[in-house]
């Protein structure tokens, strides 16, 4: 059956694509504004007070961004290479039958519910974690001890304070160490998964005659690695860390059950009670909260969202500039 030169069945897809494009749209947009109306008295009682210490936005919300992009931070730094290193080994190294083996693996870990990592991670893991913390601020951290004697900024950089130069490592660690680096090391764990998968994939999208062709020109298999696969999956790559880099920002139960919270611009990411992140302190208040407290947490959120549709649309940018060179 046709209908002004088109089939009946082209038509009705083409429209329910089309529906379906916009409804995600529509779905964005909705819970945009939801998220301003619920804030607005937040920010009106900001308004009022302003200039006074009775209610700030900037000074509730700055701290928990901080943290936030932090922990997100610090967990891809440690997840993208190990993923990088899976997933070239499953593509490129591992014989078949264990390929797909670390495959299913892989894939049953990134299923793995958020509180399930909470709990290993605070019962577990933290303290075995204790002895290379205290490893660390010793040696890096400690500017009168260590490596940390000699790795301090210059005298001409007063504002830094004599702090060490790798100041993520100085301070006053202190058991149970339910800190930002721990929280850290557990989205890390979180997010390697995704990232191993979907790397994993773009690898295995690598033209075989182009490596063969190198191989035929006498490269060595980690040459044809670094001068094929490598590129050809750099956008892929940076898709995967961007996806990993999403639910790090907006993991909650997990950096809830093992992050002590804290609202400072600390770098020392060894101290217990310096930070927290966004998604932590809504859930961690959301029950006791009314009227303008919730509309304060609902703005957090906001700015959550915001935030990550800001980098999302980052790494858009980055994955159209890098695809057409791969």
């Amino acid at each position: 059956m046709k209908r002004g030169g088109r089939r009946f069945g082209d038509s009705l897809f083409s429209n329910l694509s089309i529906g379906s494009g916009l409804l995600i749209f529509l779905t964005l947009a909705a819970v945009a504004v939801f998220l301003t109306l619920e804030a607005w008295p937040a920010i009106q009682a900001s308004q009022e007070f302003a200039g006074t210490a009775e209610f700030s936005l900037i000074e509730y919300t700055a701290p928990l961004i901080f943290g936030t992009v932090l922990a997100a931070a610090l967990a891809l730094v440690i997840a993208i290479p190990i993923s990088m290193l899976i997933a070239l080994f499953i593509s490129h190294y591992a014989p078949r039958k264990m390929a797909q083996g670390l495959g299913y693996m892989i894939d049953l870990l990134a299923a793995v519910p958020s509180v399930v990592y909470g709990l290993w991670g605070g019962i577990w893991l933290v303290p075995k974690l204790e002895p290379l913390y205290v490893f660390l601020n010793n040696t890096f951290g400690d500017p009168d001890r260590g490596l940390g004697r000699w790795l301090q900024w210059p005298d001409f950089m007063p504002w830094v304070g004599g702090e060490p130069i790798i100041g993520l490592f100085a301070g006053e660690p202190t058991a149970p160490m339910r800190n930002l680096a721990s929280a850290s090391v557990v989205l890390a764990v979180m997010v390697l998964p995704i990232i191993t998968a979907i790397a994993r994939e773009v690898f295995l999208q690598t033209p075989r005659l182009t490596e063969e062709a190198a191989l035929a020109l006498g490269a060595t298999r980690w040459e044809v690695i670094k001068t094929v696969v490598l590129p050809f999956g750099r956008s892929g790559v940076v898709a995967a860390s961007m996806l990993g880099l999403g639910r790090a920002l907006g993991e909650t139960m997990a950096v809830l059950m093992i992050l002590a919270p804290g609202f400072t611009f600390s770098w020392h990411i060894l101290e217990v009670g310096r930070h927290q992140s966004i998604a932590a302190n809504i859930a961690s208040r959301q029950a006791e909260a009314s009227g303008v407290d919730m509309s304060l947490l609902i703005f957090t959120g906001l700015v959550l969202f915001v935030l990550t549709f800001i980098i999302n649309a980052i790494a858009r940018a980055i994955v159209a500039r890098s695809g057409p060179k791969s």
